[in-house]
């Protein structure tokens, strides 16, 4: 798996449709990283990072782009998974619902 990044998730000064705006602090590094320790679910993948969850779709074969999602787009078994291993806090799931 390859993490790409997506113009439409990097910068507000996009033309067109803009998807959701990842944080500056998530380089290309800290985004592959989390590609690798994220969670299959379906055809798309969910990581969690400081309390915001993420999801990525194969955009190319082995090549995947990642956004912020809310968590309300995450599978309810993940988070309750992720809750129990102390990965996500359910403060932080109420806090970035959508």
């Amino acid at each position: 798996m390859i993490y790409e990044s997506s113009p439409k998730h990097s910068g507000p000064w996009q033309r067109g449709r803009k998807g959701s705006l990842c944080p500056p602090e998530i380089n290309a590094e800290v985004a592959q990283q989390m590609l690798t320790d994220s969670a299959v679910e379906g055809s798309k993948r969910y990581a969690v990072r400081e309390g915001r969850a993420y999801c990525a779709q194969e955009h190319r074969s082995g090549s995947w782009h990642g956004y912020p999602v809310g968590w309300v787009e995450v599978p309810m078994g993940l988070r309750l998974r992720w809750v129990r291993e102390a990965r996500a806090r359910k403060r932080d799931i109420r806090r970035y619902w959508t």
